[in-house]
């Protein structure tokens, strides 16, 4: 058993998009341990978010090192601060006002995907 600090993902691979952008980051290099959580084929997974299934399949839940729960454009910035080479999106994208349009911009395509994947019936 590792020390190592640890974040815990919660994404839909049900969704081509979700599952395509989740295995490109699995790919990455890490500071911390990364438990990958696939909630469509684990849906019991959602309770340790403590979350409706459905919004999990529309955004992004990420448990941090320290258990705090990030949910959506925030999620990626934990994912982000957590991976060596990309630590610089995550500071650059932080700042407040980005922040902020980057979290409308993500909330709008969530939303958007999470709409068409129920219509295309992938679950």
């Amino acid at each position: 058993m590792t020390n190592q600090p640890k974040i815990k993902v919660y994404y839909n691979s049900a969704c081509p998009v979700c599952k395509a952008g989740i295995e490109a980051q699995m790919d990455k290099e890490s500071c911390c341990e990364i438990q990958w959580n696939d909630i469509h084929t684990h849906r019991a997974l959602v309770s340790e978010v403590n979350s409706d299934l459905e919004f999990v399949r529309e955004r992004l839940h990420v448990i941090d090192e320290v258990g705090n729960l990030h949910v959506g454009f925030d999620a990626f910035l934990a994912i982000w601060r957590a991976s060596a080479h990309e630590r610089w999106k995550a500071k650059m994208l932080g700042i407040p006002v980005v922040r902020q349009l980057c979290t409308l911009s993500y909330n709008l395509f969530a939303a958007a995907l999470y709409r068409w994947n129920k219509a295309k019936k992938h679950w």
